[in-house]
């Protein structure tokens, strides 16, 4: 802890060591999530599909899925088309890509950030391959990350305590000279458990008051 004095007033400033690294989610971070509640709901209802059944079938899959382990049409068959429908693959994949979104200028911002500090930024983040490849081009990710360490590539996911100390080793980079940034709650406490400073993305206004507390403005 470090104190400074100015006048009759004491100001008390701690001091963390620097942030070389960003580990950031894409999913709510800089992006929409590729296929949420949300995106899952709708689709049953724009393709007529009986929800209880989806939703069970998806839980099954998607984190098969998401580690990298199963394809999107391997998901698709045994979530959506173990039965005939009256819609097609590709118009079902087309639907799902077209649920991200950018988040306002929070591309830009972590991107601003980076080239100021000079600073090595990778993503930390669940998702299928095909999702995270469609995201990465459509939205130009490589502009902001230097690599990206994806659960669909490194075959694990959070909340494992391992995905977050393999981006610390990935990177190079030790768990105090990191900050990761995740919108659930869940993902930052074990991300703290093992030495990583970490915050929860809930918007960019607040992000940037959090990040800031680090140096980094």
């Amino acid at each position: 802890m470090k104190q400074e004095i100015s006048g009759n007033r004491k100001k008390i400033q701690l001091i963390h060591p620097p942030i070389r690294t960003l580990l950031l989610d894409i999913g709510e971070v800089v992006l929409s999530n590729g296929w949420d509640r949300y995106s899952r709901k709708k689709a049953t209802e724009t393709f007529h599909i009986e929800e209880a059944e989806f939703a069970d079938r998806h839980k099954i899959f998607f984190e098969t899925f998401e580690a990298g382990k199963i394809t999107l049409h391997e998901y698709l068959q045994y979530v959506v088309f173990f039965e005939d429908r009256d819609f097609t693959e590709p118009e079902f994949i087309s639907f799902m890509l077209k649920q991200s979104r950018p988040i306002k200028n929070s591309l830009d911002h972590f991107l601003g950030l980076k080239k100021k500090y000079n600073l090595k930024v990778f993503s930390l983040n669940n998702e299928g391959r095909e999702l995270n490849e469609y995201r990465i081009k459509t939205f130009q990710l490589d502009r902001l990350f230097d690599g990206y360490i994806s659960s669909c590539y490194v075959h694990m996911r959070k909340p494992d305590k391992e995905f977050f100390l393999l981006g610390c080793e990935i990177t190079n980079t030790p768990p105090e000279n990191c900050l990761f940034v995740d919108d659930r709650l869940i993902h930052i406490q074990i991300a703290r458990t093992v030495g990583l400073n970490a915050i929860q993305f809930t918007g960019l206004a607040s992000a940037k008051k959090q990040i800031a507390q680090y140096g980094l403005e």
